[in-house]
C-alpha cells in the first residue's frame, strides 16, 4: 500500500509541474508576441506553435507549406507565383509575407503597377498587356483562381456559340480577336488543295458549321452537277480540286479508248443516261446512226472507211471488193463523179449511167462494155468475127460501125446480114438478077465478080 501511494504522489507531482510549465510557456510566448496577426490567422494567435517551432526557423516554412496546401502544390509541380519564382527554394515565406502587424495589415504586399505576370501560368502578351486586372481577376475570388484558357473569359465573346469548342487559338490570336491565324487546315480530315485553298470559310462552313461536315464532292457541288445526278456521286473519279471543268478520267482503261477527233468530245455526247445502267455500244453506228449520210446502205462498220481522226479526213475504202473494181481510169476518179449522193450504193454500174452516149446515139446499144474498156474509150476490144455471125471481110473491114448500124437499139442490137439488106440502093440490076447478090460479087468490091 505504501508503495501504491508513493507512486500516485509521484505521478500527480509530474503532472502538477508539466501543467506548470506549459503555463509558463504560454506566458512566456504572450509576453514575447511583436503583436496581432491579421485576421486569417487570428483564430490560430494563441497557438503559437501552428505557425512556429520552437527554436527552429526552417521549420516555419513546412508549418505554413502544411496550411497552404495549394501553393505547397505550385512550389512541387514549378506552376503558378509561387512555383515560377527562380528563387523559390531558398526564400522563406516570411520574407515576403510578415505578420504580427495588425488584423488588418497587407501581408500580401501585392503592388498591380511593378507586377511581373511572366512568374504566372499566364503571360501577358499582345493585347493582354494592356488590360485591367479585373477584367480578368474578380475581387470576390483569389487571383489564382482566374481562368487560364481564353474561353473562360471569352466565352461571352464567343460568335460561334460554343460550335467550334473551346481551344480559341486554333484561329485567333493574342494581337487582336478579330485578326485570325491562318488555320492549318492540313491537320484535319479535309487538306485545302488545288482551288479550294483559295475559297472562304463561309463558303463551306455555312452558319459557323464546322464539326462533322460532309467531305464528299456532291455534299458542296451538287448545284454545280451538270449531269443532274447521271454519273454518280463520286465527282473526283474524273474531276480534280484544281479546276472542276479540267477531266482526268482515264478512258484508255475502258473498253472504248478515245483516240482522234474523240479526244475533244464531250461526255454527255456519247454518255446520254445514267453512266452506270446505261450500257454503250462501242460500234460507231451507236452514236453517228443519226448523222449516217449513206442512210444505212452501207451497214454500221463505219471503221471500214473513216477513221477516228475525223469523219471527213483519211477516208480510206478498198473498192476492189465491191462489184464494181476500179480499173484502169476509174481509179483516178474522183468519188463524188460516180457517187453523186451520200448514200453511195445508188451509185448505177452500168456505163451509160455516167457516160452519155453522143457518139453512137445509141446505134449500139447501151452495154458499152462489149467494144469499150476502163483503160479508154479509144480502145476497142469488141471482136466481131468471133462475137457475131457476121464475120467481116473485103471491104468491110475498113467500115464504120455506123456504116451498118443506122438505126438505135432499143432491145438488141442488130443490122442486116444479107448484101442485099444494105445494099438495096445501089443495085444497078433493080433486082433483076434477085437478092442474092454474092452469087456473083464478093466483099472486096462489088465490080469484081465470083468466078464460076
Amino acid at each position: 500500500m505504501r508503495s501504491v501511494r508513493l507512486v500516485l504522489v509521484i505521478s500527480m507531482a509530474i503532472a502538477l509541474l508539466a501543467t506548470c510549465a506549459a503555463r509558463a510557456e504560454s506566458l512566456f510566448e504572450k509576453l514575447v508576441t511583436p503583436g496581432d496577426v491579421i485576421e486569417g490567422h487570428a483564430k490560430f494567435e494563441n497557438k503559437c506553435e501552428s505557425c512556429h517551432e520552437s527554436f527552429s526557423k526552417e521549420g516555419q516554412r513546412r508549418l505554413c507549406l502544411d496550411c497552404h496546401k495549394d501553393i505547397a502544390k505550385d512550389i512541387s509541380a514549378r506552376t503558378g507565383l509561387h512555383g515560377k519564382r527562380p528563387d523559390i527554394g531558398k526564400v522563406e515565406c516570411k520574407h515576403c509575407h510578415t505578420d504580427h502587424k495588425g488584423r488588418k495589415a497587407d501581408i500580401l504586399q501585392f503592388d498591380p503597377q511593378t507586377f511581373n505576370h511572366k512568374f504566372t501560368d499566364f503571360e501577358l502578351i499582345g493585347a493582354h498587356k494592356t488590360v485591367q486586372c479585373d477584367s480578368c481577376h474578380s475581387r470576390e475570388k483569389k487571383y489564382r483562381s482566374a481562368p487560364l484558357t481564353c474561353i473562360g473569359c471569352h466565352k461571352k465573346d464567343d460568335r460561334h456559340k460554343g460550335a467550334l469548342g473551346d481551344k480559341c487559338a486554333g484561329c485567333h490570336n493574342e494581337q487582336s480577336w478579330a485578326k485570325q491565324k491562318t488555320f492549318d487546315h492540313a491537320k484535319t480530315h479535309f487538306p485545302l488543295e488545288g482551288a479550294h485553298k483559295n475559297v472562304k470559310c463561309a463558303t463551306c462552313h455555312v452558319g459557323e458549321r464546322y464539326k462533322d461536315l460532309p467531305r464528299a464532292c456532291i455534299s458542296c457541288h451538287r448545284v454545280d452537277d451538270v449531269h443532274q445526278g447521271r454519273y454518280g456521286e463520286k465527282c473526283e473519279r474524273c474531276h480534280g480540286s484544281s479546276k472542276w471543268s479540267t477531266v482526268r478520267f482515264d478512258h484508255e482503261r475502258t473498253k472504248f479508248p478515245l483516240k482522234g477527233g474523240h479526244q475533244k468530245v464531250k461526255c454527255d455526247k456519247c454518255h446520254t443516261g445514267d453512266l452506270f445502267k446505261q450500257k454503250l455500244s462501242i460500234e460507231c453506228g451507236a452514236c453517228h446512226k443519226k448523222n449516217d449520210p449513206h442512210k444505212g446502205q452501207l451497214g454500221e462498220r463505219c471503221a471500214r472507211c473513216h477513221t477516228e481522226a475525223g469523219w471527213r479526213k483519211k477516208v480510206e475504202f478498198d473498192h476492189d471488193l465491191t462489184r464494181f473494181p476500179l480499173i484502169g481510169l476509174h481509179a483516178t476518179v474522183p468519188c463524188e463523179e460516180c457517187h453523186r449522193s451520200n448514200t453511195f450504193k445508188d451509185a448505177p454500174r452500168a456505163c451509160e449511167s455516167c457516160h452519155k452516149d453522143s457518139h453512137h446515139q445509141g446505134k449500139l446499144g447501151p452495154v458499152c462494155s462489149r467494144c469499150h474498156n476502163p483503160n479508154g474509150f479509144k480502145l476497142w476490144i469488141f471482136n466481131h468475127d468471133q462475137q457475131t455471125t457476121f464475120a467481116l471481110t473485103g471491104a468491110h473491114k475498113g467500115l464504120t460501125c455506123h456504116a451498118c448500124h443506122k438505126s438505135a437499139a432499143v432491145q438488141k442490137v442488130s443490122a442486116p446480114t444479107t448484101c442485099f439488106g444494105c445494099h438495096q440502093s445501089d443495085d444497078a440490076h433493080r433486082g433483076a438478077f434477085g437478092r442474092a447478090c454474092e452469087n456473083c460479087h464478093t466483099t472486096e468490091t462489088f465490080r469484081q465478080r465470083r468466078q464460076r
